[in-house]
């Protein structure tokens, strides 16, 4: 065929097309990747900026202690939720035994309605809440009555069992005491004070009692009744352990006192008329 005349050769012609460089084609891929990721940053700190005090020690304590090995209970520096309901379970336990000790005592069934146990931030709280004529503190008195000091004798025996630090808050309710040189601030502080003694006295470790507080009217249970006797009272907190364990590191302040919420189905049975009478 190549010798006829007048016939011309077939020629195929081979193209290559050049493609892109394997490294060239997913560099974009990594650049968008690293955008996201700085932008879930930028989000995940405006979140913490807007969020409550409390979230940003949850969220700090996780990453200084995620496994949460480190802690014993569930504080607002907590970072799991497994030590927070650990330590409820074994403040519940505290609180059922505390409560059946309390039964024993004969005036028991006349002022089971004015102590009201919680479990809060800061630990197991008991309010011992006045009535009009005086429960545990007659009217203007910083001494326990009779069966006030005998409760507190009771405490002292099952919180003597336990190794948690006990604060002692007193409160009053809005009037005014009536004396320039005395007024709610002494009142509450010493009516503290005196639950203070009495609890040392009956087998309480006094080292254990790590603050006595006097908070006069300035943390109501009852805001819109300022003046009832319920405002009245004195609260005794069991301390988480871990919160202590938690301050007592360097660089770490004290934990502000939670002022206490009414338990809604204990309100009706703290509510009592207010005839504008003292503390």
């Amino acid at each position: 065929m190549s010798g006829a005349k007048g016939v011309r050769p077939i020629i195929i012609v081979h193209k290559k097309v050049a493609g892109h460089d394997e490294e060239h084609g997913g560099a974009w891929k990594v650049a968008y990747a690293d955008f996201v990721t700085a932008m879930m940053a930028l989000f995940i700190v405006l979140w913490l900026l807007s969020a409550s005090e409390k979230v940003q020690k949850a969220v700090g304590g996780y990453f200084q202690d995620p496994t949460g090995a480190g802690r014993q209970t569930g504080t607002t520096n907590a970072g799991t939720s497994e030590t927070l309901s650990l330590n409820e379970k074994q403040l519940n336990e505290i609180k059922e035994k505390v409560q059946q000790a309390m039964q024993q005592i004969p005036a028991f069934k006349d002022m089971q309605n004015q102590i009201r146990m919680s479990i809060t931030a800061e630990g197991l709280r008991i309010d011992l809440l006045e009535t009009k004529r005086g429960l545990f503190f007659d009217t203007g008195d910083p001494k326990p009555t009779e069966a006030g000091g005998e409760l507190l004798k009771v405490l002292a025996t099952e919180l003597g069992k336990l190794p948690n630090k006990i604060v002692i808050e007193g409160h009053t309710d809005s009037s005014p005491y009536g004396r320039p040189d005395y007024s709610n601030w002494e009142l509450s502080a010493d009516r503290a004070n005196a639950a203070r003694r009495i609890l040392a006295e009956s087998g309480l470790d006094a080292s254990r009692i790590s603050q006595v507080r006097g908070f006069a009217d300035q943390r109501l249970l009852l805001k819109d009744d300022p003046t009832n006797p319920s405002n009245r009272r004195i609260s005794i907190i069991v301390r988480n352990k871990g919160l202590d364990e938690q301050e007592q590191k360097p660089g770490v302040p004290p934990a502000p006192a939670a002022a206490a919420k009414p338990a809604p189905e204990k309100v009706a049975a703290v509510m009592l008329p207010a005839a504008g009478a003292k503390k």
